[in-house]
């Protein structure tokens, strides 16, 4: 007769379900690991773009606002005092324009933040903000320019009062010299002294939200590709590696 088949043991039969057990368990730590890893990379991402406990470009933004709110200020304060002032030389459109930048980026701090832009209208919003940033600085250098030759004309002015306006000359021994006149004026001191001051006053804010906005653009440039490359990258020679001695 042949021998008797042995029946395999309970004990034996439970080892292959534990080592089943313990792998799954292994897997799902893993898992819980990886998650919390992500969970930790967001939050440090959510803090690098937050200041002072709000997102990033607050400071910039309110900024932005402060100073083309200040342009326009002057700017109609320049036209309540003359009314025959040139638009160039009132810039209120600068600080209106620059204004509406920096409500754009108000708005852009009140959407939670999408890292490398997961959704499309968050980039449109940065990418706008970004553009209209640049534009900015254009328009804001243009009116520290005219600003600047309006201060130099001023301060070679000779002026006097013609019929309840200030005419002003910058060559009064040349008689085909040009002929500024300022109306609405209750005398010259306000073409030489107040003006003056604005259109002096006008550079100042432009050239400072110039910066302002150039500084925008380089922090959503920066946030966008976080860092900077200075020249080419070269490879050095791959380390020799040790061969592994056999035990």
């Amino acid at each position: 007769m042949g021998a008797d088949k042995k029946k395999p043991s309970p004990a034996s039969q439970d080892q292959p379900a534990k080592g089943q057990g313990d792998g799954q368990e292994k897997k799902a730590d893993k898992k819980k690991q990886k998650k919390e890893k992500k969970d930790a990379k967001a939050g440090q991402q959510d803090e690098a773009h937050t200041c002072c406990g709000c997102r990033f470009p607050l400071l910039v933004a309110l900024l932005q606002l402060t100073l083309g709110v200040s342009i326009a200020t002057v700017a109609f304060i320049m036209a309540a005092n003359c009314s025959s002032l040139l638009v160039r030389d009132t810039p209120h459109w600068a600080g209106i324009i620059v204004t509406v930048v920096a409500i754009l980026g108000l708005i852009l701090l009140c959407l939670p933040y999408q890292p490398y832009e997961k959704t499309s209208g968050q980039f449109a919003l940065k990418l706008l903000y970004f553009l209209l940033s640049a534009i900015g600085i254009v328009i804001c250098i243009l009116a520290v320019a005219f600003a600047a030759h309006h201060y130099t004309q001023i301060t070679k002015y000779s002026c006097k009062m013609v019929d309840e306006s200030c005419q002003c000359t910058l060559d009064p021994s040349d008689p085909l010299s040009r002929t500024f006149l300022y109306q609405t004026v209750a005398n010259c001191d306000v073409v030489t002294t107040t003006i003056k001051l604005f259109v002096l006053l006008q550079i100042t804010l432009n050239l400072l939200l110039a910066l302002v906005c150039l500084a925008a653009c380089f922090i959503m440039w920066k946030d966008r590709y976080q860092v900077f490359y200075a020249g080419t990258w070269f490879q050095g020679p791959p380390a020799k590696e040790t061969p592994q001695q056999k035990v």
